[in-house]
């Protein structure tokens, strides 16, 4: 679990495909900020959004394995040496939650159509499948390439949010152009929702499921 607040971003040093997946190696940014903890093999980041697991890491290079399946979700199929991307450790027990619950899995990408900067401020707009626009509510949180964001408006298929100086600060958002693909995670809590709801619909609901029986279990 994360909290889509990244704070630190790191180059691409290799990415090998391999196979149907492949294995990506990131320079250490910890090295130098962080040195008494260090990533370690079995850690999970995420990394733009997308969790992956750490398989080696020295105090030059973390790399992670990503399987075919991630690959086509996600836009870590772009990515090359010398680009940057955006970094977050899993959230720890007793940390604060600044931004909002982040699971690091991927929706879908969704395509930049629009960074307009001005004075030190940003504004990025994103258009996402159709499939992903009821879980995309104004005011509401999204994470794009893994940054916690607030949905400022949403016109068709297209979502808009606001970039302030920290953010463009210290992730990799600024860099981006029209027509890159961004990694896309709604919010969780909407997903149940939507989820709930589409039961409710349903006569009976799947295995009997009714708004007593949700009651009954206290929902």
């Amino acid at each position: 679990m994360f909290t889509g607040i990244v704070k630190i971003t790191a180059p691409v040093a290799r990415f090998e495909k391999r196979g149907s997946g492949a294995v990506l190696s990131l320079e250490n940014p910890w090295k130098e900020t962080d040195p008494a903890r260090l990533p370690k093999p079995g850690e999970s980041i995420s990394v733009n959004g997308a969790c992956l697991t750490v398989v080696s890491a020295n105090r030059a290079l973390i790399s992670f394995d990503i399987s075919g399946e991630t690959l086509e979700k996600t836009n870590l199929s772009n990515v090359s040496p010398g680009r940057l991307v955006n970094l977050e450790r899993a959230l720890r027990l007793g940390q604060d939650i600044s931004g909002h619950f982040v699971t690091g899995h991927v929706d879908a990408t969704g395509r930049v159509e629009r960074l307009e900067k001005f004075d030190r401020f940003a504004e990025l707009s994103v258009s996402v499948p159709q499939e992903l626009l009821v879980y995309v509510v104004a005011k509401g949180s999204i994470a794009v390439d893994g940054v916690s964001l607030t949905v400022a408006s949403v016109e068709g298929n297209v979502f808009t949010v606001a970039l302030i100086p920290e953010t463009l600060r210290r992730t990799a958002l600024e860099s981006l152009s029209p027509g890159d693909a961004v990694n896309v995670e709604t919010d969780l809590l909407g997903k149940y929702v939507i989820r709930y709801l589409s039961l409710w619909k349903e006569p009976g609901g799947p295995g009997g499921l009714t708004l007593e029986r949700l009651a009954d279990a206290g929902f």
